[in-house]
């Protein structure tokens, strides 16, 4: 029997919420080609996949999930069409103001990480607003890689770190993974337990590359407007089922 993803409120009994991942991941791709396979614009894609999102982070806080970092717009993206980049920017700004309200009620903290001094400075006011309203909310943390490149963040890191060493704030030998994951975007979010890939391509695609070492990945064909509450039960059921060692015997 099929369930109907919408039916999907409570945690389904085969998953032990002691074993839950803590920290999600998703790169969604598949946005273009679920449109194209439609006879639909692009832009239509990302509307669908704005639609799924939503569901996805609502599912992770009805499901006890702490924390949800979704793969919106890299560093290379910039190489698109300009009419579909130019969308993505109002899309962005346009869905930050109409559901602010409803993470406000929903008690999401909202936060957004990468290079977002290059983004419309129309959208960085919206994303400003949107991080300082829901800065105390607890329920959930939602994190939106927007401009984002992970080698890029680690470049940053370095940096960030190299300016201490050179004012004598920080000698080198106090350098270690703790320090290191201080001056990355992510700083104060839990670890990464799982990463999720929509539409089947099977690389990372320069995202959250420190943050992966020892991440479980979960691979599927579904594209990413298609990846709905029956899905996501898929890719947990997958976690479970496995054994997480970190290196060890």
């Amino acid at each position: 029997m099929t369930v109907n993803p919408t039916l999907l409120r409570e945690l389904p009994a085969d998953l032990k919420r002691e074993r839950l991942p803590r920290h999600v991941a998703v790169i969604m791709d598949g946005n273009g080609r679920w449109a194209k396979q439609r006879g639909l614009p692009r832009i239509m894609g990302h509307r669908r996949g704005v639609d799924a999102l939503k569901d996805i982070l609502r599912c992770c806080k009805d499901w006890g999930i702490q924390a949800l970092t979704a793969y919106a717009f890299s560093t290379e993206n910039w190489g698109r069409p300009a009419e579909e980049v130019d969308f993505l920017m109002t899309l962005f700004e346009r869905v930050l103001r109409q559901e602010l309200r409803e993470m406000m009620e929903e008690d999401v903290q909202i936060r957004f990480v990468g290079n977002l001094h290059a983004l419309p400075r129309s959208l960085q006011k919206e994303i400003e607003y949107s991080m300082e309203q829901t800065r105390q909310n607890r329920s959930i943390q939602f994190t939106i890689a927007t401009n984002y490149g992970g080698r890029q963040e680690i470049i940053q890191a370095c940096r960030s770190i190299a300016t201490q060493v050179q004012q004598g704030l920080l000698q080198p030998d106090e350098i270690d993974e703790a320090l290191f994951e201080h001056h990355l975007y992510t700083a104060g979010i839990s670890e990464l337990d799982l990463m999720i890939r929509t539409s089947g391509e099977m690389r990372i695609s320069n995202f959250l590359l420190w943050q992966v070492a020892y991440a479980e990945l979960y691979v599927t064909d579904t594209l990413w407007p298609d990846f709905n509450r029956a899905e996501f039960h898929q890719a947990l059921s997958s976690y479970q089922q496995r054994e997480r060692r970190f290196g060890k015997v």
